[in-house]
């Protein structure tokens, strides 16, 4: 500074910094990390219903073959209310933020019927319609770092295994209602009560995770007026053409590899979803050889099976999530992405096989204590429990490359694609939620032919698997 005024130059003095306008507001990855733990309460709420719902449907008297016409609801709004709350999230001008206004948004025993049904679809419609703005939030704060973007969808999928361990978790824990005693009257029972508090931890979970999300996390509210301005560009220049004309020009358009990957994507899901569904009332029928309705006995075996089911659906997550860590290392084993996704299908095929024999021996052992005890009416054997549960984790590796290379591979093919990745993946989305729309409807009257048995189910997944894994391996171009 001396030099300078000996040669008398005088700098400018350095502006003082702006004082932060909002003292109060969190750091972008803090931000990050707050909309993301959102995945965990809604992904919480998905394992409860995915542990306990299809068995308590039967206790409430819905038929087995019935129940899959329930789940119809998840394949639905996952096909109609995401795109929508997408479109108009986009759109909206609240005040609370375009992506967090639509986070916000014959007998007694046949009306209760009416009312749980009701509420199992008003649940699969607040979950897939807060995803959407969740992701598109994670977005909007990542602006166009690359590698926010990245870090924000890792913390998205953290969240969602953290909440799936702790969802099965809850459905796994006997006498959990003891945490709130309130839930159990005369009219609910212990199964019913312990149900019920799981469900009301999940209302406050989500409830308190969404309001922190809109009081900490501010968003540039969108102006109408401009919001107007560029519509009535956008109309003025050229009319678009409705997103079902551009569905049926994209499908046209596509090349036979995506068509092709597709296919492969619609048999992984036949071949998956029936043991979603199913997986723990599995367990309590074949598996523990107890009944929904029928004796206290029965309907205890059938607890504990589901309860045992609830339990292996934590190791699914943690394989899931060990899988997926690995899968660069599958990958570079393996030479190549049809390899790893026709590998990852004949997993899932052997998987639904096992069951069969998973049942047979759990029979087995039935016939044994009735031989030596003088009553079937028992718990499975160690070495039937432990094959279950080994049956769960393994089953964890297929759906990690289900979750995973189809995305992969639907944006490598559509790259140069005239109609562009976002509505490729929108296609693929249909090849997804179109199957299982499917499985639902075939797979509760396929397994009411056979004595309401859940094998006839799982045995059409398998077969569906190894068609998949042949298909990937013979007919994907090699990338």
């Amino acid at each position: 500074m001396v030099l300078l005024d000996i040669f008398g130059v005088h700098p400018e003095p350095e502006p003082e910094p702006e004082p932060y306008p909002y003292p109060l507001e969190l750091s972008p990855v803090k931000k990050l990390a707050l909309v993301a733990s959102i995945a965990a309460a809604v992904q919480y709420g998905w394992a409860l219903q995915l542990s306990l719902l299809t068995p308590y449907t039967q206790f409430l008297g819905i038929g087995h073959g019935w129940v899959s016409l329930i789940w119809l609801c998840g394949p639905i709004t996952g096909l109609i209310v995401q795109p929508i709350v997408g479109q108009y999230s986009d759109r909206c001008t609240s005040h609370i933020g375009n992506a967090l206004g639509d986070s916000l948004t014959s007998g007694i025993k046949h009306r209760a019927i009416v009312v749980f049904v009701l509420g199992f679809w008003l649940l699969d419609i607040s979950n897939n319609t807060i995803q959407c703005p969740c992701r598109a939030l994670l977005a909007d704060i990542s602006g166009d770092n690359d590698a926010m973007v990245t870090f924000g969808n890792a913390l998205f999928a953290f969240f969602m295994a953290v909440g799936n361990i702790i969802g099965f978790s809850a459905g796994a824990y006997k006498d959990i209602y003891q945490l709130l005693p309130f839930t159990k009257t005369e009219a609910c029972n212990l199964y019913c009560a312990d149900l019920k508090t799981c469900f009301l931890f999940s209302i406050i979970f989500m409830a308190l995770i969404i309001t922190l999300v809109v009081v900490f996390v501010k968003e540039e509210r969108i102006d109408p007026q401009d919001l107007q301005y560029i519509q009535d560009s956008s109309c003025s220049e050229e009319n678009p053409p409705s997103l079902l004309i551009q569905i049926v020009l994209a499908a046209r358009s596509q090349s036979r590899p995506m068509w092709m990957l597709y296919t492969v994507t619609a048999l992984n899901w036949i071949g998956c979803f029936p043991f979603l569904l199913y997986d723990t009332d599995w367990m309590g029928k074949e598996v523990y050889g107890g009944s929904v309705v029928g004796t206290s006995l029965q309907m205890d075996l059938y607890d504990q099976g589901v309860r045992a089911g609830s339990l292996g659906l934590v190791f699914n997550v943690v394989a899931l999530g060990v899988a997926s860590l690995f899968m660069d290392r599958f990958l570079q084993f393996l030479g190549n992405v049809r390899r790893l996704w026709g590998v990852g299908n004949f997993i899932l095929a052997i998987c639904m096989v096992l069951t069969v024999l998973i049942t047979k021996m759990a029979v087995r052992a039935r016939e044994v204590a009735l031989i030596t005890q003088g009553i079937s009416l028992v718990p499975p054997p160690f070495e039937v429990k432990i094959s279950c549960f080994a049956l769960f984790a393994a089953f964890g590796i297929p759906q990690a490359v289900t979750y995973s290379i189809p995305f992969a591979l639907a944006s490598m093919y559509s790259k140069d694609s005239v109609t562009g990745q976002g509505l490729a993946l929108g296609l693929l989305n249909l090849a997804i939620v179109i199957p299982q729309m499917g499985v639902a409807l075939v797979i509760g009257p396929l397994d009411s032919v056979f004595e309401h048995s859940n094998l006839p189910g799982f045995m059409l997944g398998g077969t569906a698997a190894a068609i998949g894994a042949i298909f990937a391996v013979k007919m994907l171009p090699v990338e």
